[in-house]
């Protein structure tokens, strides 16, 4: 046991004492508790009113000591946040990390590691980098393409579109000419980050009907390029839409974008992991082209929030557009290392890709085929059940794992009573979504632990 401190109040942070075991047994503890437990349950929000009742003010001058602190969070914090890896948990995309994964999580925490540059944190950069390597390969790109760990899907694609806009600036100054707005094309039907990127930016979106499956097609793109010329500075296409988990004609695409050299970006946050799936290899014919892509580790390859793998098929052309320039950063700037703060807009950062690192090196990549595979087989097999039940009405056949269907005659209103039913008894949580203005109800199917008698006892509840 290590002597109290006799340095000042301000070392009680920071040295090993016994008050500081403590702490790390509290949290120990209950770290391994949640990630050893079988049985978790959902949980639900709760309001502010009830949280300012319950958990009563902790920030104070002297603190209110770390055993009542996790108390506090124990029982009042963390019943009052869903639990995103629960297996029916099925709105939005949820999250499952795998054990290593999650657990490793507080290894990264606990050994204090910077991410920002080679200079700092070699090994963690490198271990980062053989998993952007490894997702490069399974994507058709060419040796020599790389990228960086950002925190999400949507910082992914401002940093992709950044670098595609840079990358187009350079070729108009080299023609002499500049177009008075910018702009970029994507479907109608691409995630809510094209466009919240697009306003960040100041350039114009330019939103292409997709075809009456949820495709965009080289044709369509075809026609928006020729009417909007060289102010476009990118084209985006999608690898597994958020709402129905639709993959975008990425070979004819990639045609259009290759005749007339329009950088390519394929944002396939969720559903681009469907890659590694023989079952629906095919859909992603043309991915070999992308200048860069996006694909989250936090949605279907089973990290812990938040990462987002960003690939560059040419590193050198995200470093030009993100590398940041000050007499401090010299010293890491003058260099030719692989600092991840040059591909992305960031500086700052932890090495959030190494739990994804040592869940592959621990459970091998087979594991991973395996997972991915069961959950597009679940996802068309209650599609099955869902056509075979009178009340109930399939939108689209899914392609990937999410699965969007209607009850018969049913309004938005008895879609959201039902959704709050569910949850209010711990059956699963499912929020209605909608499409083309009709309401619908939506599974997003990503952990290996939800079954078919999951699913088929929520499709119950509608009857």
């Amino acid at each position: 046991m290590h002597e109290e401190s006799t340095a000042g109040p301000s070392a009680r942070m920071h040295e090993t004492t016994g008050e500081n075991e403590a702490v790390l047994d509290l949290v120990l503890e209950y770290s391994r508790n949640r990630l050893t437990a079988r049985d978790l349950p959902l949980d639900k929000s709760v309001s502010s009113a009830d949280l300012r009742r319950l958990a009563p003010p902790a920030v104070t001058e002297d603190g209110i000591g770390a055993a009542r602190a996790m108390a506090v969070f124990e029982h009042v914090l963390a019943p009052a946040c869903i639990t995103t890896d629960h297996p029916r948990y099925l709105s939005f995309i949820p999250s499952a990390p795998s054990k290593a994964a999650a657990a490793f999580d507080i290894v990264v925490s606990a050994s204090a590691l910077y991410g920002g540059s080679w200079l700092e944190g070699a090994g963690a950069v490198h271990a980062e980098n053989e998993v952007l390597r490894w997702l490069a390969g399974e994507f058709g790109l060419p040796a020599g393409s790389g990228g960086v760990f950002v925190q999400g899907g949507t910082l992914g694609n401002l940093s992709a579109l950044v670098a595609a806009r840079e990358d187009a600036r350079e070729a108009a100054r080299g023609r002499g000419t500049a177009p008075g707005r910018w702009a970029v094309v994507c479907s109608a039907e691409a995630h809510s980050s094209i466009a919240s990127a697009a306003r960040v930016m100041d350039v114009d979106v330019v939103a292409v009907a997709p075809g009456e499956d949820g495709v965009l097609r080289g044709d369509a793109v075809r026609a928006a390029l020729a009417e909007h010329g060289d102010r476009v500075f990118a084209v985006v296409a999608t690898a597994g839409s958020t709402n129905f988990g639709i993959v975008d004609d990425l070979a004819g695409i990639a045609e259009v974008t290759t005749e007339r050299g329009t950088w390519l970006h394929v944002d396939g946050a969720y559903g681009l992991a469907g890659r590694l799936s023989a079952r629906r290899r095919d859909l992603f014919t043309g991915l070999e082209h992308a200048d860069s892509v996006i694909v989250d580790p936090h949605k279907w390859l089973f990290a812990p929030f938040d990462a987002c793998a960003l690939v560059y098929r040419d590193p050198d052309r995200g470093r030009r557009a993100h590398t940041q320039h000050a007499e401090y950063l010299d010293t890491l700037t003058e260099t030719k290392d692989w600092s991840p703060s040059d591909f992305a807009a960031h500086l700052t950062r932890r090495p959030r890709g190494l739990p994804t690192w040592f869940s592959l090196a621990t459970y091998g990549v087979r594991a991973y085929r395996e997972a991915i595979d069961a959950a597009i087989d679940l996802a068309a097999e209650v599609g099955r059940v869902i056509a075979g039940r009178p009340e109930l009405s399939l939108v689209r056949e899914p392609q990937l794992s999410v699965v969007v269907f209607e009850r018969v005659g049913w309004s938005k209103a008895d879609y959201d009573a039902w959704s709050a039913r569910l949850l209010d008894e711990q059956l699963a949580f499912v929020t209605p979504s909608s499409h083309q203005g009709r309401p619908n109800a939506r599974f997003a199917i990503v952990n290996p632990r939800t079954t078919i008698e999951d699913l088929t006892a929520i499709l119950d509840t509608m009857a």
